[in-house]
């Protein structure tokens, strides 16, 4: 059996790239399998929390025609932070990294984005943002991630086409979309699920931020639970990292998002154009709206809502797109 590596999509600006992923041991449990219903998905989920981690295992990436080495931390986790060459393109740009195993090496490829310094940079939350999660009921949520496999979860009405138009905006001819970053409190372990369920949906072609990767069972029934600091710190990365984009950010009124974004905009005021939250329940939360009014003495424009068409008609008003 061989080890498995696994690619996120990854990130550039004019003078950094950004790759990341997990090196596992070998197993022979098959990866998950897409089209399982009831029983046969929740056990598929369940193992991909069982998953074991490489540590310290070797890995390489060929960027600017050398061969870059670095080691995987204890997680199995690893990332490259290297100089980037200026000359590189803009938009969704392939790379490639590879483990050896005995006298074989194991390749894998993926895509990273470097987008312009005018382009916008949409920030999202998923669970209850775009994916119909039930945060607010747990045993409800946890009843969907079991038994509804990829294929059968639900996408909010016109919350695709809102998303397709901020990536588009501003495009003229064959230039690439606005960049996308799905920054989410779930783990590294439904990386694969997240991906598929944006691209039957029809959403942008996104980044993804995930929190640390489990690999125990117990893990499973807290998944997308416990503290949102990483989720403060990975959006306040980005806007470091892009401090020439201008920013929307998309959140739900599930948790914690309004609260994250408007301490977000106290330290990037300048960057950030609109403020989206997703009502959840039948009426607004009087701490949203507080904090959300807040956003708005400071210049930022604000979208409580509760379809995405109203999202979408704030988002013409404004002039984010046409």
């Amino acid at each position: 059996m061989k080890p498995i590596l696994k690619l996120y999509r990854g990130y550039a600006n004019e003078q950094e790239l950004i790759v990341m992923g997990h090196v596992f041991k070998p197993t022979k449990r098959k990866e998950y399998d897409f089209q399982k219903k009831k029983f046969e998905n929740a056990t598929s989920i369940i193992r991909l929390f069982r998953l074991k981690t490489e540590s310290n295992a070797d890995v390489y990436l060929e960027h600017d025609k050398t061969t870059i080495h670095t080691k995987t931390l204890e997680d199995g986790y690893f990332k490259f932070c290297v100089p980037l060459n200026k000359e590189v393109r803009y938009g969704w740009i392939d790379y490639q990294v590879s483990i050896v195993h005995g006298n074989e090496t194991i390749v894998s490829k993926e895509s990273y984005i470097r987008p312009k310094r005018e382009n916008l940079g949409v920030i999202s939350d998923i669970d209850d943002t775009f994916l119909v999660s039930y945060t607010e009921n747990p045993l409800k949520k946890l009843y969907h991630l079991l038994f509804r496999n990829v294929n059968t979860r639900k996408v909010y009405e016109d919350v695709s086409a809102h998303y397709q138009a901020l990536g588009n905006a501003g495009r003229t001819g064959s230039e690439e979309q606005n960049a996308f970053f799905f920054v989410s409190s779930s783990e590294w372990n439904l990386y694969r699920f997240i991906v598929r369920f944006t691209e039957i949906h029809q959403l942008p072609k996104a980044v993804l931020l995930l929190k640390d990767i489990k690999s125990r069972v117990s893990d499973f029934f807290r998944t997308g639970r416990g503290g949102h600091n990483h989720k403060f710190e990975k959006i306040k990365h980005i806007l470091e990292f892009y401090p020439n984009l201008k920013y929307i950010l998309m959140g739900d009124d599930s948790q914690h998002d309004p609260f994250l974004y408007e301490a977000i905009c106290k330290i990037f005021p300048v960057t950030v154009k609109a403020v989206y939250i997703r009502k959840t329940g039948k009426q607004e939360k009087e701490k949203v709206s507080i904090a959300l009014k807040n956003l708005e003495s400071l210049g930022i424009s604000v979208c409580y809502f509760t379809q995405s068409s109203e999202a979408i008609a704030h988002s013409k008003a404004i002039g984010l797109i046409s």
